[in-house]
């Protein structure tokens, strides 16, 4: 992975996958900003490791140009950004219009936007990277999550647009996993079926996210490229 003096950008990094990578990066000796939405055990972890943690409501467009003026006045320039700031909620009747602005405002109009304002940070920076999370889902869609799987789906053509609009300076990828880590109160039941849906059948965990990101970065020659992380879900 290239070592710069700038800082990766990770946003949602306060639990989960986020965290891991976010400690991942640390272990591998990169300087390393953190978006969080609500304070989490983990962040103090972060900070005890040297990351900088930076309070964001991606919620609404002044909420998201707030935090890129404070990540301005914190750091000159960038390594990379990793869009991981997500949101999982499900359309019930009568909000159908709140979700889906909201799925929209955290999934594409914060990432859209920070990467714009953001260029010119890193453009300081060689190699320089920006990293969408999607999700497995937008290959199938949802019934039950519509506005969720819309909303991803529009981050991955977002990385198609800026790959062209920041090549040859800006590397812009995204990785689409489907499921890594079951919550302490999954079923099962749910967890059976979970697994069912896979090729492979196991719970790989946050590290394979990881491995993902770190290919990512380290690669000279690849931009405009969706990594499907799924364990075979679409052979079965």
């Amino acid at each position: 992975m290239g070592q710069t003096s700038a800082p990766i950008l990770l946003t949602g990094a306060s639990q989960r996958v986020g965290l891991h990578c976010a400690l991942r990066l640390l272990d591998d000796g990169h300087q390393v900003i953190v978006s969080y939405r609500t304070e989490r055990e983990g962040l103090a972890l972060l900070r005890q490791r040297g990351a900088l943690t930076l309070p964001a409501d991606f919620s609404s467009e002044t909420g998201i140009l707030n935090f890129i003026e404070h990540l301005h006045s914190q750091t000159d320039s960038l390594r990379a950004i990793v869009h991981n700031a997500s949101d999982w909620l499900a359309e019930t009747p009568g909000d159908e219009a709140a979700v889906f602005q909201q799925l929209f405002s955290v999934h594409m109009l914060a990432p859209y936007l920070i990467n714009l304002h953001c260029q010119p940070l890193l453009q300081r920076s060689s190699p320089a990277d920006i990293v969408h999370i999607s999700d497995d889902v937008t290959r199938t869609g949802s019934a039950k999550h519509t506005a969720y799987s819309a909303s991803k789906a529009g981050l991955d053509n977002l990385t198609l647009s800026l790959a062209a609009r920041f090549a040859p300076q800006i590397k812009v990828n995204a990785i689409a996993p489907a499921l890594l880590l079951f919550n302490p109160d999954d079923s099962a039941d749910y967890r059976s079926k979970a697994l069912n849906k896979s090729a492979l059948g196991i719970e790989p965990g946050p590290e394979v996210l990881y491995q993902s990101l770190r290919y990512l970065l380290d690669s000279p020659y690849v931009t405009g490229t969706t990594l499907t992380l799924n364990g075979g879900r679409h052979v079965k």
